[in-house]
């Protein structure tokens, strides 16, 4: 069995307690630490940091990771004019066979100031289907092919749950919303679960450069398949918490799936529900209009009676709930139906799961306090609020108050846990720790004293929402998320101490040692 002993670190435990000057690690497990000088002891690795901080590693909350691993193939669309997205579309386009998929995405029509059209990419190729995810996530923009093979015309109703854009004579424009996506999306051939498992191991190399050594992931059945694959392989250095779609809750309770079921490196997670689109091309559920939208409120793609129904009977099977939800309206349901789920736990003497509300972006103001009144983890990516602003405040006016509201949810006792949304935004835990202590983008923008001031939190408090909260949401806190004996040895080397550095610094804050399970799965610092 492998042993590690690190000397002259600052080793910071996010709890409170003094700093430990060294640690000494047996196998995968951390077997003790302090203060001073370590006892005397044979290490087959000894190192001496030379004053480095160390801190637990780092949890993304919320990542789609085959969409993020798979994406590094597709075309980045997230340009600053509709015509710099065409330019590298009609680049990539040349390197293409005939008839095969042309994918992008990224693009934001409130950065661009438009919707793109289908003729815009009729222009690039008629002979390629072209289909370009929005940044959201939640739209999409396909070309006349693409629209053929789907088989959407003007005679197309919208699914439910979904919407197609049409001009005044009723012609799709190409712009597709939340589950009319599907239509086009079912077309385009399958990446193998080789090919899946290939892309999540490189994907694992940028996030440990990033110091992410766990995740929970959003992704389908096939990014579980290609997982355990990996796992099989002893090729997984990430820990990973698998939610599971609501499609498939049904197979999962036949065969007896329960949340936390799995071992060191897989465990399942709760049963993911859409409860309403998003911001970005505002489909998220509002309670009043969208500014300007008088005849808009969103999509609500769920009751608070049908979500409660899901919730039994995921709570009869020992499965918790996470419930997206971004507008004021989808936030509300999910809360009413959680206040009656906990009661249906109580009367039933069932245990009292770590339901999760994604997103949790807008809340009316009635609803603030209670997440951590009800005891649901408040799922938020620090990120999105850097982003969304220009749009929240032009969208929800005088509501945007109320949105991202970390501090609120912090002070009514609700347990953050952060994230980034990967691939809706960049997967770098220090953006969002700089977007949550500061409400500024990276640039200084809005103002100095950030957007919405009043919910900016402290770093202690963001980093243990990417640590202790997110190992708490994972039902995993008693061997993630700190640095203790008998905790796993997840660990990241900095090689500046955040707490003293400018909050505008920390955005730039590099990982130079990432640890995980006792193997260092990045280094580029020296030590002796």
């Amino acid at each position: 069995m492998k042993t590690t002993l690190i000397t002259n670190a600052k080793i910071l435990s996010l709890t409170g307690e003094p700093p430990a000057a060294w640690m000494f690690i047996r196998g995968d497990r951390i077997d003790s630490l302090g203060a001073g000088e370590p006892p005397p002891t044979e290490a087959d690795e000894t190192l001496n940091l030379r004053g480095r901080v160390i801190l637990p590693g780092l949890t993304d909350a919320h990542i789609h990771l085959s969409k993020y691993a798979l994406n590094a193939g597709i075309v980045d669309c997230e340009t600053s004019t509709i015509g710099a997205c065409l330019e590298r579309l009609a680049t990539r386009v040349q390197e293409l066979p005939p008839d095969r998929w042309l994918l992008g995405h990224g693009w934001d029509q409130n950065r661009w100031g438009t919707f793109g059209h289908r003729r815009q990419l009729d222009q690039i190729s008629r002979m390629h289907p072209i289909l370009v995810t929005a940044k959201s996530l939640h739209a999409a923009w396909a070309n006349s092919r693409a629209l053929e093979l789907a088989g959407i015309s003007e005679g197309t109703e919208d699914p439910d749950n979904g919407a197609i854009q049409r001009d005044a004579d009723g012609v799709p424009t190409g712009i597709l919303f939340e589950e009319a996506i599907d239509l086009v999306r079912e077309r385009i051939p399958s990446a193998s679960i080789e090919q899946i498992a290939s892309a999540i191991g490189e994907a694992q190399a940028r996030l440990w450069t990033l110091g992410i050594t766990a995740v929970h992931d959003f992704d389908g059945p096939r990014c579980f398949q290609a997982l355990q694959l990996l796992e099989e392989r002893g090729e997984l250095g990430l820990r990973v918490t698998k939610n599971l779609p609501v499609g498939l809750l049904d197979h999962a309770t036949a065969v007896g799936l329960r949340t936390g079921f799995g071992g060191d490196w897989i465990r399942i997670g709760n049963v993911k529900v859409f409860a309403d689109g998003a911001l970005g091309p505002r489909t998220a559920a509002m309670i009043a209009p969208y500014e300007g939208e008088p005849d808009n409120r969103g999509i609500l793609m769920i009751d608070s009676e049908e979500l409660l129904e899901i919730g039994i009977k995921a709570a009869d099977a020992g499965l918790g709930m996470t419930v997206h939800a971004i507008g004021d309206h989808a936030n509300h349901v999910v809360l009413d139906s959680y206040q009656s789920l906990r009661r249906y736990e109580a009367d039933h003497q069932l245990p009292r799961m770590r339901h999760r509300i994604e997103h949790l972006q807008l809340l009316h103001p009635v609803d603030l306090k209670r997440a951590g009144e009800l005891g649901v983890v408040a799922s938020m990516q620090p990120i999105h609020a850097t982003s969304d602003m220009p749009a929240a405040d032009r969208y929800w006016g005088s509501r945007a108050q109320y949105s991202y509201t970390w501090k609120s949810q912090l002070e009514a006792g609700a347990t953050l846990a952060f994230g980034s949304d990967a691939p809706v935004e960049d997967p770098n835990p220090f953006w969002g720790l700089h977007a949550a202590v500061t409400r500024r983008r990276r640039d200084g923008s809005p103002r100095p004293e950030g957007w919405i001031p009043d919910e900016r939190i402290s770093l202690t408090e963001a980093l243990r929402a990417y640590t202790i909260g997110a190992a708490y949401a994972a039902y995993r806190e008693d061997v993630i998320g700190q640095l203790k004996p008998g905790f796993f040895a997840d660990l990241i080397i900095l090689e500046e101490d955040p707490f003293r550095l400018d909050p505008e610094a920390l955005a730039s804050v590099r990982v130079s040692g990432t640890m995980v399970g006792g193997n260092w799965r990045y280094q580029s610092f020296g030590g002796s």
